[in-house]
């Protein structure tokens, strides 16, 4: 594994752009819960498992109405979880490579917690392709409106498992704000903020390919049940001809001629940078 370590190394080194695809398993060195199958979620929120819902079920948009107190439980108890979260020292190594870059750096990311704007990255240069939870919109939507969540936490009645309380509402209309998270049979998700997001991406991908730099992807915790950043990582090599360093203890396979590790965020990044 060492001479692996070493390799990832030199490819940074000699990297003049830096990808870093991220999915949920970064966080679990944060000390993040893994939702990872129905068990998983559940030994995260006993009450949920109580009632049986499964995390696809619950993370979907019709609890704000058939349940809100319930949904905003759910959310609230991540938000609140979120907030109280410090980035692991995993995040820092990714920002001294990330600062390094002389072609730049971006975040292809699938969370929704905001851990990358906490441990100092640039928010011009996060793309989040599922939203954030710091930021709310109209559960309606009354308007094309998204706007940052102006609470710094959401009081809960943990054995109940219900949000208590005056509920985030529609400063337009009044209605009941949700999260700016894309859910499940979600049609009614405002992706405004995360399409302007998108743009910039593709921007300095494009400029990227037009000068001809060389990028590495560094990807960790992307899994195969929501593989967007896995499948966006392979585009990459296949488009740009970027190397691939794929971080996952489950999921390391990687096409031909890519590294992947079969470890945590946190000691793959410790490793790789002691040869940097």
């Amino acid at each position: 594994m060492e001479e692996i370590y070493k390799k990832s190394a030199e490819i940074i080194k000699n990297a003049d752009a830096l990808l870093i695809g991220a999915g949920a398993g970064i966080g679990v060195d944060s000390g993040l819960p893994d939702f990872r199958g129905t068990e998983g979620f559940w030994k995260a929120y006993p009450p949920i498992a109580k009632l049986g819902i499964s995390f696809e079920e619950m993370a979907n948009p019709s609890w704000f109405d058939a349940n809100p107190r319930l949904a905003w439980a759910f959310y609230g108890h991540r938000f609140n979880l979120y907030k109280n979260t410090v980035p692991h020292k995993g995040f820092d190594i990714l920002l001294q490579i990330a600062r390094q870059m002389k072609a730049g750096y971006f975040v292809f990311t699938s969370n929704v917690d905001g851990q990358f704007q906490k441990a100092g990255f640039d928010e011009s240069k996060i793309y989040e392709i599922h939203g954030s939870i710091n930021h709310l919109q109209c559960t309606t939507p009354c308007k094309n409106e998204i706007w940052e969540a102006g609470f710094d936490k959401i009081l809960l009645d943990e054995e109940k498992f219900e949000a208590v309380g005056e509920l985030p509402l529609c400063p337009n209309c009044g209605e009941l704000a949700r999260p700016n998270i894309l859910m499940f049979g979600d049609w009614s998700w405002i992706s405004k903020r995360s399409s302007i997001q998108g743009r910039v991406y593709n921007e300095w991908i494009q400029k990227l390919n037009n000068e001809n730099s060389k990028l590495v992807i560094i990807e960790l915790g992307a899994g195969t049940n929501v593989p967007s950043v896995r499948h966006n990582s392979q585009q990459m090599v296949r488009n740009l001809d970027a190397s691939l360093i794929r971080i996952n203890p489950r999921e390391s396979k990687v096409p031909e001629n890519q590294i992947g590790l079969p470890v945590g965020s946190l000691e793959a990044m410790e490793k790789i940078y002691k040869f940097l």
